[in-house]
């Protein structure tokens, strides 16, 4: 199991209820360990979150660890961990860091809190919203949109590093109720990203985005397509690339080409290549971009959900 609220809880996985018993538990791990084993015509990848899942609850005293929201004895490492929002950060270097506008984030952990509270119920007070035991037990659909906000964040975070002459705008209205992630001005290019976690690895198959935790009727690519043309429309700037920006255990190569498009070709990006890109292109060769005068384009039309 990852550290995102997006990725299936052991119960999950194993396809039983938090309130099963040890025995219902055993059985279904049996079972699917059988199904899932590579030499039974399982997958790798399969198998082994089923053997991770038992891992966190199979025994009593890990199933007790895991339910009271402790780490389990192999992630000890992570106490502290939380899902709440980051305090500001206080400067301790001098190094110039990219100018940002907007609040990344911002709307998927509002998305958050109202579908948490709904579902704990009208006049139910609660304590802290970002507890890992009442994450865990949210329905997934809520967890996705916390594990939405933490992704931007994060983006915007590595975007940050990168220095002066890097601009991120995130949180930018493209058309109706629909937003770019961020808008990102580097001196390689203009590029749209989407920042995205769906508890799980993804590919790319015939241009869109597969996954377990990619719902059949979602359709990222496509999305992230049709808001950088709206919004390229409006500010008459044309976009370098789309990028959708993942965890690094949810891609199988660093970078992976999604498909080509009329105008703009979009790609799979693990978080922390993302520097990387930006700094060097998609092209070494490309020539750069004036990157004055495209700020000054993109921040008069750029506008806020």
């Amino acid at each position: 199991m990852s550290d995102s609220p997006a990725s299936a809880t052991p119960y999950e996985v194993l396809g039983v209820s938090p309130a099963a018993s040890q025995d219902e538990l055993r059985r279904a791990y049996r079972r699917l360990a059988r199904q899932t084993h590579p030499d039974l015509g399982g997958t790798p990848e399969r198998f082994r979150r089923v053997q991770l899942a038992w891992e966190l609850v199979g025994s009593v005293d890990d199933r007790a660890r895991y339910d009271s929201g402790r780490p389990a004895a192999r992630e000890s490492q992570r106490e502290g961990h939380t899902w709440a929002p980051a305090p500001p950060r206080r400067r301790t270097e001098s190094k110039p860091r990219a100018r940002a506008f907007g609040h990344p984030g911002g709307q998927a952990r509002e998305l958050y809190l109202a579908l948490l509270h709904e579902w704990v119920g009208r006049g139910e007070t609660v304590d802290d919203p970002y507890d890992t035991v009442l994450v865990r037990s949210a329905p997934g659909e809520i967890r996705r949109c916390l594990a939405k906000a933490l992704a931007e964040e994060a983006t915007a975070t590595a975007i940050g590093e990168l220095g002066i002459a890097y601009t991120v705008w995130s949180d930018v209205s493209a058309r109706a109720e629909v937003k770019l992630d961020h808008v990102v001005l580097a001196p390689t290019g203009v590029y749209a990203i989407r920042s995205d976690d769906w508890g799980g690895r993804v590919s790319a198959v015939k241009g869109e985005l597969v996954g377990d935790g990619v719902p059949p009727d979602e359709q990222p690519v496509r999305a992230l397509t049709r808001s950088a043309r709206a919004f390229a429309k409006t500010s008459r700037v044309p976009f370098t690339a789309l990028l959708v920006v993942v965890p690094d255990d949810a891609a199988g190569d660093p970078v992976e080409p999604i498909g080509k498009g009329r105008r703009n070709s979009a790609y799979l990006v693990r978080r922390s290549v993302l520097p990387h890109l930006l700094r060097e292109g998609l092209d070494p060769e490309a020539p750069r971009v004036d990157v004055f005068e495209l700020r000054d384009r993109l921040q008069q039309s750029v506008r806020f959900v």
